[in-house]
C-alpha cells in the first residue's frame, strides 16, 4: 500500500501551530470577503493578509508533509496564492475571481483523497 501526505502526524505543538494559521487564514477570507461586498474595508490590506497567511499555512503543511507542491493539491495552492497576491495588487479585479477561488478552494479541499494527490505522470 502506498503512503500519501499526511500519513504521519506532526507533534501537537506544530499542529497547534497549523490550525493558528488556518484559523487566521479564514478570518482573512472574511475580511476579503466583507470588503468586497462592501464593508470599509481595504481590499488590499485583506487580501495582503489572505496571502501571507495562506503562504504561511503552505509552508506549515509542506514541511509537515501534508501537501506536496507537485500534487494537484499544491498546484492549486499555489495558483490561489498567486490570484490572491494579485486582488492585493490590483484590488479593482478582485471581485471577478473572489468567487472562483472560495470555489475551487472549496472543491479541492474537499476532493477525495486520491484526487488531491494526484500527480502527473504518476
Amino acid at each position: 500500500m502506498t503512503t500519501m501526505p499526511g500519513d504521519d502526524k506532526p507533534a501537537v505543538w506544530r499542529r497547534w501551530i497549523g490550525i493558528v494559521l488556518r484559523t487566521a487564514h479564514l478570518a482573512g477570507v472574511t475580511w476579503l470577503g466583507a470588503a468586497l461586498l462592501g464593508a470599509p474595508l481595504s481590499t488590499a490590506a485583506a487580501a495582503t493578509f489572505t496571502a501571507l497567511s495562506g503562504a504561511a499555512l503552505l509552508t506549515v503543511e509542506r514541511f509537515d508533509g501534508r501537501i506536496l507542491l507537485g500534487d494537484l493539491s499544491g498546484w492549486v495552492s499555489l495558483a490561489k496564492l498567486a490570484v490572491v497576491a494579485w486582488m492585493a495588487i490590483d484590488p479593482a479585479r478582485a471581485p471577478a475571481v473572489f468567487w472562483v477561488v472560495l470555489v475551487v478552494s472549496a472543491l479541492s479541499s474537499h476532493a477525495p483523497r486520491g484526487l488531491r494527490h494526484w500527480r502527473p505522470g504518476r
